[in-house]
């Protein structure tokens, strides 16, 4: 099997996984489980809390010690185990629990499968820039199937989705032992106290620009979380009301939420094109300002003749999507030393799905709580036109601070260090 076709597969599953529960979580503790907005953020939160150390640290034994695929197959398989279990929990509070310590495991497999990627294609001297993004893009498939599959099948607001995630991160545990060997790059080289932790990685942040980046990728990783939690309760939500409850798009929530899904498969394709012209920060930009529209096209859509500003939204969020996290991957490949790489992919890693979704996460489930909902019922215009306030603060922030200059030159080296 080509190395190409072994990393669809591979990229196939690891997102399918995630794609069976991410957005649906949320249905089954409201729905379901009856648990509050704020037991939910923070049910939600073991990915931030996890991604604060796990993909770094994994990143650091990736670079020093064990071959990233190994470690990548057994946290899948430690990761179905757990999942295994999430259907038993009743309590919201051992949930916290059980899903941080599945989180911990499941999150640096992320930034792992971008290693293992990574170095395969370099392996065979292929341009990462340019082939990544295609094989990238059936992530976003395999996400597409997962939450489709847990949609018609009505398993959304039922605890059987995490049996679906279970079996396959056991089985992509299981195909991870047979992918190339990556052995880690710094292995038997003879370093500093601080390098031989891995903790070397960290030194990206005394560079200014790469400090920026960093810090800018926490606050995107912000949004991401709050469109990913409240999506389909959004529209759920909608069932409450007569005149809006028997449309398809108010009984299949998930299915309107994946055309964001299919958006990103089209967006990631554009990637070499966009980062070839334009350079990091405009990309970045564009990111931004898709989010600005994403949330602010929520608060004025409903299900009926607002129906088109939601299906736009949901197209939008595909350039927001990517344009930052596939993008800001290539742009930490390129600006990092060889035997640091795994552990910048999971400092990266640590910024967006860690401090940014804990920002994301707990402020939204308490701000909501507190200030847009009442009698149980969501001021859902109030809180996207809120969170569309928030991202274009920070796109004209990240305009005036982060400086980078573009040059533009052959695929595969698009950026100045």
């Amino acid at each position: 099997m080509r190395i190409k076709t072994r990393l669809v597969l591979l990229n196939f599953l690891q997102f399918f996984i995630w794609g069976s529960w991410l957005l649906t979580i949320g249905k089954y503790c409201d729905n379901t489980m009856h648990w509050s907005y704020t037991e939910f953020g923070a049910i939600f939160s073991t990915m931030g809390i996890a991604s604060l150390l796990m993909p770094a640290l994994a990143g650091i034994i990736a670079d020093r010690w064990v071959n990233a695929e190994r470690l990548y197959g057994a946290f899948h398989i430690i990761a179905a185990i757990i999942l295994f279990t999430v259907p038993a929990i009743k309590d919201p509070t051992i949930m916290f629990w059980v899903m941080l310590l599945n989180m911990m495991f499941y999150m640096p497999t992320i930034s792992l499968s971008i290693t293992v990627a990574y170095t395969s294609l370099e392996k065979k001297n292929m341009d990462i820039i340019k082939e990544y993004p295609p094989i990238r893009v059936w992530g976003t498939i395999g996400f597409i199937v997962a939450l489709w599959t847990i949609s018609l099948t009505g398993l959304g607001a039922l605890a059987s989705q995490f049996y679906v995630a279970s079996a396959a991160s056991l089985a992509l545990g299981i195909y991870a032992f047979t992918l190339p060997k990556c052995p880690p790059p710094g292995k038997g080289h003879k370093s500093s106290f601080v390098e031989s932790l891995g903790l070397n990685a960290f030194s990206l942040f005394r560079n200014f620009k790469m400090a920026v980046f960093f810090f800018f990728a926490m606050l995107l990783g912000a949004s991401l979380q709050l469109t990913n939690a409240y999506g389909a309760n959004f529209l759920d939500d909608f069932a409450k009301i007569d005149i809006y409850k028997n449309l398809v798009s108010v009984k299949y929530p998930e299915i309107i939420m994946s055309i964001s899904q299919i958006s990103e498969t089209l967006f990631i394709l554009t990637i070499p094109f966009f980062m070839k012209r334009f350079g990091i920060k405009k990309v970045m930009l564009f990111s931004m300002i898709a989010w600005v529209l994403r949330f602010g096209l929520f608060s004025f859509g409903n299900p009926a003749d607002g129906l088109w500003m939601i299906i736009l939204s949901c197209i939008i969020y595909g350039m927001a999507f990517d344009f930052f996290n596939i993008s800001g991957s290539l742009f930490v490949e390129t600006q990092s030393k060889p035997e640091i790489k795994a552990s910048a992919q999971g400092l990266f890693m640590m910024m967006t799905n860690g401090f940014g979704a804990i920002l994301g996460s707990v402020l939204s489930g308490i701000i909501i709580e507190h200030f847009f909902r009442h009698d149980g019922i969501s001021d859902w215009k109030g809180i996207w036109l809120t969170f569309a306030i928030y991202s274009l603060v920070i796109a004209v922030a990240f305009a005036l601070l982060f400086k980078h200059k573009h040059e533009k030159k052959a695929m595969g080296s698009t950026t100045k260090h």
